[in-house]
């Protein structure tokens, strides 16, 4: 029996696979080889950012409105109550300075104005009305007495002295006028007021050292000048502006008429 020679052995057919898995994966350890541009983990060119996803939130704005208003109103408080205090702490001749028209005659250091001797009978004066020198021995009553008739410079001076603001004006002035003036004095103490001869100006208000003259009797300023002036001024802190003169018209007699607590050469009350 004779054996068939056999023929050429037929070899398999490989497949050759590289480095993947026996499915065709590409292998576990290279994420992203498989995305389109990829380059490893962190992505490449072409790869939009990923745009974090805001969450909104109401926010209640009541209480912090409230809470700002409060602090502003507490700022202004404060605020106040720092330039009320430094307003109240300066001086009342600095206050005077502050109104523009004002003539501060102390400045002038003229000795007949500063003059405070007592003297009697008809005095002459620098000023007009004046706002010191030499005076009668007994004061103009000055407890917010308003006189219609012209008064004696020589007592409306020593009231003067004594811290009192004597408005003047014009004589002829328009009633209405005069009334708006009136108020301002009336039942005020170290106030007085009359009407003056050959004045200026429509009003004039003085106290020892210090005037000013306006047309305006609804002037703020003169209400200024009586709230700076009034006692401040005084050259006898505490001497009284009652038991004075109350009597209208020039000095005639060469004696006092009135309350007097001096004898006509001192200075002082």
């Amino acid at each position: 029996m004779s054996m068939s020679t056999p023929g050429p052995e037929r070899v398999p057919s490989t497949v050759k696979v590289g480095k993947t898995t026996g499915q065709g994966k590409p292998p576990a350890n290279k994420p992203g080889a498989n995305r389109p541009g990829g380059k490893g983990q962190g992505g490449g060119k072409g790869r939009k950012p990923v745009t974090p996803v805001k969450v909104s939130g109401s926010r209640n704005w009541g209480p912090i409105a409230v809470a700002g208003a409060v602090v502003l109103i507490a700022a202004g408080i404060i605020g106040y109550g720092v330039y009320a205090s430094v307003q109240g702490s300066r001086d009342w001749t600095d206050k005077l300075a502050d109104i523009q028209g004002v003539v501060n005659y102390r400045a002038q250091k003229n000795a007949t104005l500063d003059d405070r001797t007592h003297k009697d009978g008809a005095l002459t004066y620098v000023t007009s009305p004046p706002v010191g020198g030499a005076h009668n021995p007994t004061w103009q009553n000055c407890m917010g007495d308003v006189y219609t008739e012209p008064i004696a410079n020589e007592h409306a001076v020593h009231s003067l002295e004594h811290g009192a603001v004597w408005v003047t004006y014009k004589q002829g002035l328009a009633a209405d006028q005069v009334a708006v003036l009136q108020k301002k004095v009336e039942g005020k103490d170290y106030m007085f007021m009359s009407p003056y001869t050959g004045l200026d100006k429509n009003v004039s208000v003085q106290v020892w050292g210090y005037q000013y003259k306006t047309d305006d009797v609804n002037d703020a300023k003169i209400d200024s000048f009586i709230s700076a002036a009034r006692l401040k001024a005084s050259m006898e802190p505490g001497a009284a502006c009652s038991s004075g003169n109350t009597t209208t018209g020039p000095v005639t007699a060469a004696t006092s008429n009135g309350a007097s607590m001096d004898t006509p050469t001192t200075s002082g009350s």
